[in-house]
């Protein structure tokens, strides 16, 4: 393909870049708009459950069910390991590679991959805008 066509391409490509992340920001703005107003009304719901000490409210509408949801998570991760190791107790973690890491792992140790690892690898190209 000649450096024009190429050129072209990537003029179109550019173009319709920006105007795609514009869309996403209009979108990411919209979202975060109806998002907050949400908020609002679900701290009001939540309000009424507590004053009428229900769980769950059911109206012609749909039903309100108040639940708690509790995240944890770990300020200090070398106790976590050692508190996991001795109990052993490695369902408390999640089952994924870390991508970066393992990368890293390969390339300094080629003769010492993980039985059952897969990896898949894809061409991919990146636009860089002209400056």
């Amino acid at each position: 393909m000649s450096d024009i066509g190429a050129d072209k391409l990537v003029k179109v490509f550019l173009k319709m870049r920006d105007e795609l992340q514009q869309m996403e920001r209009e979108h990411e703005e919209k979202v975060a708009e109806l998002r907050s107003y949400m908020e609002v009304i679900e701290a009001e719901m939540l309000n009424v459950c507590r004053e009428t000490g229900a769980d769950s409210l059911k109206t012609s509408h749909g039903t309100i069910i108040k639940s708690t949801k509790t995240r944890y998570w770990t300020s200090d991760w070398e106790s976590m390991y050692h508190f996991i190791e001795d109990h052993k107790a490695f369902d408390l973690l999640e089952r994924r590679v870390h991508q970066t890491n393992m990368k890293a792992w390969i390339e300094d140790n080629p003769d010492f991959l993980p039985q059952g690892l897969n990896a898949e690898s894809r061409h991919t190209v990146t636009v860089r805008r002209s400056k």
